[in-house]
C-alpha cells in the first residue's frame, strides 16, 4: 500500500499534474479533495471531465466517473457485493476505493487517453429495431455505421503513417535537394509551432472553462445577494432577531435532542445487527424455541399489566397521563422538526433547479427569466399568438383539405387522358395511321419554338448592336479619366511594395517578442495555479482549525460552567452541576440497589417454606376434590327415598 501511494503522489507531482503533495499531506487529504484529485486524473485523460466536484451533485459525479470508468475498462477487484461497496465507496471519496484507481490510472495514461478519444467515435448508438422499421432511421442508421467504419480504417492508416520511419533511400533522396539542411529546418519549426499551438488552444479551452465557472459562481453569489437584500428590504431588527432566536432554538433543538436520539437509535439497531450477525445460523428449531419465550414474556407482561390495572394507584395514573401527553408532545415536535427540516431541503433544492434553469435558458437565448407583471404580459401575448396560430393552422388544414382534393382531381383527369390516349391510339392502329395524332403535337410543338427562337434572335441582335455602341462610347470615356489615376496607381504600388516590406520586419519581430511574452505567460500562469492550489489547501486547513478552536471553546466552556455551579455556594446552582445530579442519581440507584437485594434476600428465604406451603395447599386440594368426586358419584348410586346411617344420625337421601 506505502509502494502504491508513493507511486501516485510521484505522478501527480510531475507533469501535467505539478500537485506539490508528500505522502503525509496526500494522506491527509478530505474525501471531497481526494476525489477532486481522481477528478483532474481522469480529466487529463478525457478533457470532457474537467469540472469541480463542489459544484456538482453527488449522484452526477460518481455516475460521470463510473460511465468513463467502465470505457477505460477498469475492473474493480472481487464479485458483485464488491461492486456495490465500489460505488458507495466511490460516492463518499474512500481511500482503499480511489487509491486503486488512481494507481491503475497513472500506470497507463497514454493509452487511456487514446482510448478515450476513440471512445467518443467507436461507442454504438444502439438504436431499438421498432425505431428502425422508419425509412429515414434506419438510412441514418446505416450512414453512421459507414462512417464508424471509415473512421476506423483511417484511425489505422494515421497509426501506421506515425510508426513507420522514413528509408535511408528517401532520406538520400532529400538530401539530393537543394537547401535541404533549410527546408529540414522550417520543417522542424513548423512542427514546435503546430505543437505549441495545440497547446495554446488547450490552454485557451480550459480558460474558457474557468471563466464559464468563475461566471456560474458569481451568478450564483450574485443571486444569492439578491435574495438577502430583498429578505432585508423590509425587515426590522426585532423581526430578524426574532428569526434568528427561532432558528437557533430549532438548531439547538436537533443537535442536542434529535440528533442524538437518532444517533442512539441507530448505535442500537447497529449492535442489534453486529450481534444477530456475530450468532451462528438458527434452525426451525431455534426458532419455535424464541417463539414460545416470546410469547411467555408477552404473557407474563399481561398479567404484569392487569395486576397494575387492580391495583388502581391514583399517583400512578396522574404520572402516566401526564408521561403520555409529554410522549406525544415529543413525538409532535420530532415530527415538526422533520416536516422543516424536508421542507427546507425541498426550498433549498428547488432554489438549485431555478438558478440552473435561470442559467440554461440565459444561455439558450440570452435573456433573463420573466417575473410578476412581465410573466403576466408575456402569457397575454402568448394567448393572443396562440389564437392566431390556431387560425394560420386552420387555414393551413382547409389549403391541405383543398390541395388533396386538387391532387385526386389531377390524378382523374391524367388517368382519362391515358384512356383517351390509348383509345386514340387504337383508332389510329385500325385506320392506319399510328402516331398521326403524336407528330402532329411534336410538329406544332416545333413550328411554336421555332417562331420564339426568330423572334429572340431578332431582339438579341439589336439589342447587342445598342450595346456594343453603348460599351464603346463607355470605354472611351472610362479610358480618358483614369488616364491620370494610373500614373498615381503606379506610385502606389512602388510604396506599397516598400510599406509590405517593412511590415514582414516588423511583423517577424512581433513574432518573436510575442513569443518569448507568451512562454513568459505560460510560466506565469503554472506558478499562479499552484499558488492558487496551495491557497486553496491552506484556506481548508485553516477553516478546519476554525472548527476545532470553536468545538473547544464550548467544550471549555461548559467545564467552566459545571466547575462555577460546583464550587458555587449557592445550593441551587450546585443542584444545577451535573457532577451533584450524577452524584444523587448514584446514590438513589445504590439505596434502591441496596432494597432489591434486602427483598431477594427475604424472597429466597421464604422460598423453601412457600413452596412446601403450596405443594400442601395443592395437595389438600386434590384431596378435597377427590372426596367431592366420590361423594357425587356415591349420591348418584343411592336410590331414592334411602336413609342412610352414619354415625348413629339418619339421613334421608332424595
Amino acid at each position: 500500500m506505502s509502494d502504491q501511494i508513493k507511486f501516485i503522489v510521484d505522478n501527480l507531482n510531475k507533469e501535467p499534474f505539478r500537485k506539490n503533495y508528500n505522502l503525509i499531506t496526500f494522506d491527509s487529504l478530505e474525501p471531497m479533495q481526494l476525489l477532486q484529485v481522481l477528478n483532474d486524473v481522469l480529466a487529463e485523460i478525457d478533457p470532457k471531465q474537467v469540472v469541480d466536484i463542489r459544484e456538482e451533485m453527488p449522484e452526477q459525479t460518481t455516475k460521470r466517473m463510473l460511465s468513463l470508468l467502465g470505457i477505460l475498462k477498469y475492473k474493480p477487484p472481487g464479485n458483485a457485493t464488491d461492486m456495490s461497496t465500489f460505488r458507495q465507496g466511490l460516492v463518499i471519496g474512500s481511500k482503499p476505493v480511489i487509491y486503486p484507481v488512481l494507481h491503475w490510472l497513472l500506470q497507463r495514461t497514454n493509452e487511456l487517453k487514446k482510448r478515450a478519444y476513440l471512445a467518443r467515435f467507436l461507442i454504438k448508438l444502439e438504436v431499438p429495431s421498432e425505431f428502425l422499421q422508419d425509412e429515414t432511421v434506419a438510412d441514418t442508421n446505416k450512414q453512421y455505421e459507414e462512417l464508424m467504419e471509415a473512421f476506423k480504417t483511417l484511425h489505422k492508416e494515421c497509426e501506421q503513417l506515425k510508426t513507420s520511419g522514413f528509408s535511408t533511400a528517401e532520406i538520400r533522396r532529400v538530401e539530393t535537394v537543394q537547401n535541404h539542411q533549410r527546408m529540414l529546418k522550417i520543417a522542424r519549426q513548423l512542427r514546435v509551432e503546430k505543437e505549441r499551438e495545440e497547446f495554446l488552444a488547450q490552454q485557451k479551452q480550459e480558460q474558457k472553462n474557468q471563466l464559464f465557472h468563475a461566471v456560474q459562481r458569481l451568478q450564483r453569489v450574485q443571486n444569492q445577494l439578491k435574495s438577502m437584500r430583498h429578505a432585508a428590504a423590509d425587515a426590522k431588527p426585532e423581526s430578524l432577531m426574532k428569526r434568528l432566536e427561532e432558528e437557533i432554538k430549532f438548531n439547538s433543538y436537533m443537535v442536542t435532542e434529535k440528533f442524538p436520539k437518532e444517533l442512539e437509535s441507530k448505535k442500537k439497531e447497529l449492535h442489534f445487527l453486529q450481534k444477530v450477525v456475530s450468532e451462528p445460523a438458527m434452525g426451525h428449531s431455534d426458532l419455535l424455541e424464541l417463539e414460545s419465550k416470546i410469547n411467555e414474556i408477552n404473557t407474563q407482561i399481561n398479567q404484569l399489566i392487569e395486576k397494575k390495572m387492580m391495583r388502581n394507584e391514583p399517583i400512578e395514573g396522574k404520572l402516566s397521563l401526564y408521561r403520555q401527553q409529554a410522549s406525544i408532545i415529543s413525538r409532535k415536535k420530532e415530527a415538526k422538526a422533520e416536516e422543516l427540516q424536508e421542507a427546507k431541503e425541498k426550498l433549498a433544492n428547488l432554489e438549485r433547479e431555478v438558478s440552473v434553469k435561470t442559467n440554461q435558458t440565459r444561455e439558450f437565448d440570452g435573456t433573463e427569466v420573466l417575473k410578476g407583471d412581465e410573466f403576466k404580459r408575456y402569457v397575454s401575448k402568448l394567448r393572443s399568438k396562440s389564437t392566431v396560430f390556431k387560425k394560420k393552422h386552420q387555414i393551413i388544414a382547409e389549403f391541405k383539405a383543398e390541395f388533396g382534393l386538387l391532387q385526386r382531381t389531377e390524378e382523374l383527369l391524367k388517368q382519362r387522358h391515358e384512356n383517351i390516349q390509348h383509345q386514340l391510339q387504337t383508332i389510329e392502329e385500325k385506320k392506319g395511321i399510328s402516331g398521326y395524332s403524336y407528330t402532329q403535337e411534336e410538329l406544332e410543338r416545333v413550328s411554336a419554338l421555332k417562331t420564339e427562337v426568330d423572334e429572340m434572335k431578332g431582339r438579341t441582335l439589336d439589342d447587342m448592336s445598342e450595346m456594343v455602341k453603348k460599351l464603346n462610347s463607355l470605354v472611351s470615356e472610362k479610358k480618358s479619366a483614369l488616364a491620370p489615376v494610373i500614373k498615381e496607381l503606379r506610385q502606389l504600388r512602388q510604396k506599397c511594395q516598400e510599406l509590405t516590406q517593412e511590415c514582414d520586419e516588423k511583423k517577424s519581430q512581433y513574432d518573436s517578442c510575442a513569443a518569448g511574452l507568451e512562454s513568459n505567460r505560460s510560466k506565469l500562469e503554472q506558478e499562479v495555479r499552484g499558488l492558487r492550489e496551495e491557497c486553496l489547501q491552506e484556506e481548508s486547513r485553516y477553516h478546519y482549525t476554525n472548527c476545532m478552536i470553536k468545538n473547544l471553546e464550548i467544550q471549555l466552556r461548559r467545564a467552566t460552567d459545571e466547575m462555577k455551579a460546583y464550587v458555587s455556594s449557592d445550593q441551587q446552582e450546585k443542584r444545577k452541576a451535573i457532577r451533584e445530579q450524577y452524584t444523587k442519581n448514584i446514590a438513589e440507584q445504590e439505596n434502591l440497589g441496596k432494597k432489591l437485594r434486602e427483598k431477594q434476600k427475604a424472597v429466597r428465604e421464604s422460598h423453601g417454606p412457600n413452596m412446601k406451603q403450596a405443594k400442601m395447599w395443592r395437595d389438600f386440594e386434590q384431596l378435597m376434590e377427590c372426596k367431592k368426586q366420590c361423594f357425587l358419584k356415591q349420591q348418584s348410586q343411592t336410590p331414592m327415598g334411602q336413609v342412610i346411617q352414619e354415625g348413629g344420625e339418619d339421613r334421608l337421601v332424595l
